[in-house]
């Protein structure tokens, strides 16, 4: 199963098609419109729409009217033959790593199948351009789908993919890392709409101070693609006894 945020027809998805077309049968469920920040919402106010786009040997492609996360659960349900070996999402227009995957769509439908107990990777390129050039992350996502249908994954533990887009063109290796952690200092420059009424548009900035070794955004700013295992659970298991000693 793919699908993604940026919406079905975005480059990105196409070429995650592409790449992984020859691998097995592939049912594809992506938003109809760019998605883009719906973390982890679904649809609950009105019913959810589904298109046949197309059809092919061993590829069906449908567009959903929701978000990643109801086209996950809607796909599962309905739409797979049979229970997929593995859920893929992307290639996502612009970085998922450190604090992003909070906001992402992309990473909300790998998540949304971890928990139903399927195996899920999110791909992301740190490039927000729609006609981006997906084609030096082809071979690693390649490299890392294989092995994942050959070995498998954790339980319960998804692929958070990042891809840099380095000056000299070369991406260098992978990483397996940790996400860094890091903020979006958020503000909103207020504006005036045609009646004269008072409207709000999202600006701000990316603060990151932890860029050590290990970590995804160190990996990206040195050329590494960054490989950050993910779970659902949000446990801050490092301070539990701490914690008790405050409330027990």
């Amino acid at each position: 199963m793919i699908t993604n945020d940026d919406g079905v027809n975005a480059k990105g998805l196409r070429s995650l098609v592409d790449v992984v077309r020859d691998l097995g049968d592939i049912v594809v469920m992506a938003p109809a419109q760019n998605s883009s920040g719906k973390a982890h919402s679904f649809t609950a106010s009105r019913p959810i729409h589904v298109e046949a786009l197309s059809k092919y040997e061993g590829l069906d492609i449908y567009a959903c009217d929701g978000t990643p996360v109801d086209c996950v659960k809607v796909c599962e349900q309905y739409y797979c033959p049979r229970r997929p070996s593995l859920v893929l999402s992307g290639i996502n227009h612009g970085s998922n790593s450190s604090i992003n995957i909070v906001y992402s769509g992309t990473m909300a439908a790998v998540l949304e199948a971890s928990m139903s107990g399927l195996q899920a990777i999110g791909f992301s390129l740190l490039d927000h351009s729609p006609n981006a050039d997906f084609t030096p992350t082809l071979p690693f996502i390649r490299k890392i789908i294989v092995s994942a249908l050959e070995k498998g994954l954790p339980q319960s533990t998804s692929l958070n993919v990042n891809f840099p887009v380095p000056d000299d063109g070369v991406i260098k290796g992978m990483r397996v890392c940790r996400q860094s952690e890091a903020r979006w200092v958020d503000s909103y420059e207020r504006q005036f709409d045609s009646k004269g009424n008072a409207c709000y548009c999202i600006a701000g900035r990316f603060e990151c101070d932890d860029n050590k070794e290990g970590t995804d955004q160190w990996a990206l700013e040195n050329g590494y693609v960054s490989i950050v295992p993910t779970t659902i659970d949000f446990t801050a298991y490092n301070i539990i006894e701490e914690i008790k000693n405050v409330f027990e």
